[in-house]
C-alpha cells in the first residue's frame, strides 16, 4: 500500500475518531517494540502501518470485557 490513507475508509473501521486515534496508537507502540507487520508496505513509520493494517482489516478495535 503506498499513497495517501484515505481517512473516510479508516472511520468506516473504527465509527469514531478517537477510536481510531487510540488504536492507531497503541499499534504503533507495539510495532515499535517489535511487533511483526501484518500488511506488505514500503513504509517504515509506524504510524503509517497501524493505519495501513486498520485500513486493510488486519487490526480491530474490541471493547474490553471487565
Amino acid at each position: 500500500m503506498a499513497g495517501t490513507i484515505p481517512i473516510e475508509e479508516l472511520l468506516k473501521k473504527t465509527n469514531s475518531i478517537y477510536k481510531l486515534v487510540i488504536l492507531a496508537s497503541r499499534r504503533a507502540l507495539e510495532l515499535n517494540d517489535g511487533a511483526p507487520k501484518l500488511v506488505k508496505t514500503d513504509s517504515d513509520k509506524s504510524s503509517i502501518i497501524a493505519l495501513q493494517e486498520i485500513l486493510s482489516g488486519k487490526v480491530t478495535f474490541q471493547k474490553k470485557e471487565e
